[in-house]
């Protein structure tokens, strides 16, 4: 194996998640401690900061406050959503990235983030490969969608799963407290892939959660989803009910546009939102019930407070494996979980899958673990998510509120 030395470079892209910092500190810790790595740097704002020569030294910040970024929420370096052209169309981006690297010799990239996140790694990784600059590029999962292809799960799902199933319990018992009827309902995200909304099922499946689920898996009939609200509504006195933001008709189009059109985003996704109220204005036209639209929006992915200790530990153990994996001479690769049982207990190993695979391409529910009639999950996929959300986190506390880290980002010269 050939040993490259040199720099490296950490940047994190889409979404933040409770946990995203977690997998900086197992990359930055790893590659602090390897001897392949002259110098650990993190790029401000994902790609753009590499492109804008914004990169901070990793190595002039003081351990335990890196150590803090265990339980810190949101992306500690900046995000970005930037997407990249091919590269055998436009290479300009690409030529800027080649040029930064030779400036601080930089010899491995670590890009964390979802599906497009994948994407612009995979094309820098191409362009490498053919540029005579010798780097090895490796891709860390991080999304609380659980939808990136290759893995059994993805850190940050874990959290997001937790925070959710928790507030669908608290906001059961909170709706029923009255003696008249309601009927509440929660937008959870989830564009095309149900797996956040199914874990609202947990709730339902311990005592208090849900009556209905609708996932974007399959088609939702609104006609039909009026009629259950009413019948739950004469049969029980009110209704609780919890969707995914990516619901849409036969014909595809989402049930939030229903209400106004959103704009797009650099990717050219369609910005969702405001479906809870609109669902909840259509109830109340049809049922004559006092009904709530809540949106968790970012809340779900902030909520450090609920993180799972086995999602932070599994966020951890992805970056410190994709920097052992690079310097172990790997490239092009994605670090992946797999799931497996010992002596009946959970446990997750990593493996690398390559970046060709996972770009651009989706990991929806099962329709298997969808029931028939489209209104919930089965107990298959209780199972699957339960193990993911289990622990409490350890965190460091400042006058009874979090501490989260404070890094001095000093500018990499």
């Amino acid at each position: 194996m050939e040993q490259l030395k040199g720099a490296c470079v950490f940047a994190q892209s889409g979404g933040p998640t409770s946990v995203i910092n977690a997998s900086f500190y197992g990359a930055a810790a790893a590659a602090l401690e390897s001897p392949n790595i002259t110098r650990v740097l993190g790029a401000a704002h994902g790609i753009k900061g590499i492109l804008n020569d914004e990169l901070y030294d990793i190595g002039m910040e003081d351990r335990a406050e890196l150590e803090l970024l265990v339980n810190t929420p949101s992306s500690a370096l900046g995000s970005c959503r930037y997407k990249m052209a091919d590269p055998e169309k436009d290479d300009k981006d690409y030529r800027r990235i080649l040029e930064i690297f030779r400036k601080y010799d930089i010899r491995y990239f670590f890009y964390n983030g979802g599906n497009d996140s994948m994407d612009t790694c995979h094309k820098v990784s191409r362009f490498m490969a053919g540029s005579g600059w010798n780097c090895r590029v490796m891709g860390i999962p991080k999304t609380i969608d659980n939808d990136l292809y290759g893995t059994d799960h993805c850190p940050g799902f874990g959290s997001a799963a937790r925070y959710i199933a928790t507030s669908c319990m608290e906001l059961s018992l909170d709706a029923g407290v009255y003696d008249y009827g309601t009927v509440t309902i929660v937008e959870i995200m989830g564009r095309h892939a149900g797996w956040l909304t199914g874990a609202a099922a947990l709730a339902s499946h311990f005592g208090a959660g849900p009556d209905l689920i609708y996932l974007p898996e399959t088609v939702f009939d609104l006609d039909a989803f009026l009629e259950k609200v009413k019948g739950l509504c004469q049969a029980k006195g009110g209704a609780f009910v919890a969707v995914s933001e990516g619901i849409h008709d036969k014909d595809g189009t989402f049930i939030s546009e229903y209400g106004a059109k959103g704009g797009k985003d650099a990717f050219g996704h369609t910005q969702l939102g405001g479906l809870a109220a609109y669902l909840a204005n259509k109830v109340k036209e049809f049922c004559g019930a006092k009904t709530r639209g809540i949106e968790l929006s970012l809340l779900q992915r902030c909520g450090a407070h609920l993180a799972s200790r086995t999602d932070i530990d599994e966020a951890i153990l992805a970056g410190k494996t994709a920097v052992e994996a690079a310097c172990g001479g790997e490239t092009g690769k994605m670090v992946a979980f797999e799931r497996v049982y010992e002596n009946g207990n959970y446990a997750c190993r990593t493996k690398l899958i390559p970046l060709t695979d996972v770009a651009n391409y989706e990991k929806k529910v099962p329709l298997e673990w969808i029931l028939p009639d489209g209104g919930g999950v089965t107990r298959e996929f209780i199972d699957y998510v339960l193990p993911l959300i289990q622990g409490e986190p350890r965190r460091a506390v400042e006058f009874g509120l979090p501490r989260f880290a404070r890094l001095k980002k000093v500018k990499a010269k």
